[in-house]
């Protein structure tokens, strides 16, 4: 309800940052603002409607855009090369400038680095879609991170060849500035490419929420309705719908730097929670059937670096936005408890929100054998 649709946003609003840049060098932040909301809620229309027409269409676009992502990459790795072997290095000298020993800022910064990498979680939502997930969703975890570690590293030593500390801190665009500097002509390329990737990681990150839905209401987690799938199309409509229209409302009232602080919080949090779960099914559960297993340091490590990340930034900064996080947190389990441990519901008005749910997405509930 909160997390991933608030997750989408981000990304979604960094997409249209980049895509309606060059046409809003001069005008006014205010407007500015206002293009880029447009701009986000129309590319996630886009999205929403490739998701919901077909599972085929989605892997089409995600591969093309995938395959430009690392194009857009290396263009990057590429400038750094040629920057280096110019001789300048001045600012590589100064790359820790401005650097802090303090633990909530480590924390904050770390909020911002690790959810460049937080795509790794998209594929094991959707192990249900994924043949023969034991084998291939190790290994596609196992190619995937080295590989985007290496490229974003390269990347961001790119970065800090061609632009100094107060470049790169004082506008939001880095790609744009680095393209500026180093490509001339050519410059589009960068808000192009990164428009491209962040369009691609949005329409994943969404897809793998809607499957998180769709699971959760087949579970009775959620309203069964979110269960049902397109008759025609076989896709969970309705879960993306409800999605989209969550992220709207992230995309309407909030801006990238707080969702982004918001939504890793809540991340970490529930990362913990997730760590702790692991550990004491491995225990109690030992001899369940798994598609895959995960060696024991690593959610112990997990587990530690989640501990850090939810405790320190509200000990050195109790914003509002973390007291508002735990207030979801809270109303979660006073939902839980009243309309799925009670079975609480209001059957008459869910009735008739499932019927105009069926009758508007066409759906129905799955069959056994999708279920099985």
């Amino acid at each position: 309800m909160i997390l991933r649709p608030a997750e989408v946003a981000i990304v979604v609003m960094t997409f249209a940052e980049y895509a309606i840049q060059p046409i809003t060098i001069d005008v006014h932040p205010d407007y500015k603002d206002n293009a880029i909301k447009l701009a986000s809620l129309a590319a996630l229309f886009i999205m929403t409607y490739i998701n919901i027409t077909s599972v085929k269409l989605f892997v089409k676009v995600q591969n093309v855009f995938g395959v430009c992502k690392v194009l857009a990459c290396l263009v990057v790795i590429g400038g750094g090369i040629y920057e280096i072997a110019k001789g300048n290095t001045s600012h590589l000298n100064k790359g820790f400038e401005g650097s802090t020993t303090n633990p909530g800022s480590i924390a904050l910064s770390l909020y911002y680095g690790l959810w460049a990498y937080d795509g790794w979680n998209s594929v094991t939502v959707v192990t249900e879609e994924i043949i023969n997930p034991g084998v291939n969703v190790p290994l596609s975890i196992s190619i995937a991170v080295p590989l985007i570690t290496a490229l974003y590293v390269f990347m961001n030593v790119a970065y800090m060849t061609v632009l100094s500390y107060a470049e790169m801190t004082s506008g939001t665009a880095v790609a744009v500035a680095f393209g500026a500097r180093v490509l001339g002509p050519f410059s589009f390329i960068m808000p192009l490419g990164v428009a491209v990737a962040t369009f691609g990681c949005a329409m994943s990150v969404q897809f793998g929420v809607t499957r998180v839905c769709y699971t959760a209401a087949r579970g009775g987690h959620m309203l069964e309705l979110f269960s049902y799938v397109n008759i025609k199309r076989l896709t969970p409509a309705p879960a993306v719908a409800f999605q989209a229209f969550l992220t709207a409302i992230f995309i309407s009232v909030g801006n990238i730097k707080t969702l982004i602080q918001f939504a890793s919080w809540f991340l970490w949090f529930f990362y913990g929670l997730a760590m702790v779960a692991l550990l004491v099914l491995r225990k109690t559960q030992a001899a369940k059937p798994r598609p895959y297993r995960v060696p024991t340091p690593i959610p112990v490590f997990v587990l530690i670096v989640a501990i850090f990340l939810s405790v320190l930034p509200i000990v050195e900064d109790p914003s509002v936005k973390y007291l508002m996080a735990i207030g979801f947190i809270l109303l979660g389990v006073v939902v839980y408890t009243v309309f799925v441990y009670y079975k609480r519901t209001p059957s008459a008005l869910i009735r008739k929100l499932t019927f105009v749910t069926q009758i508007l997405f066409e759906s129905v509930p799955p069959s056994k054998d999708q279920d099985d």
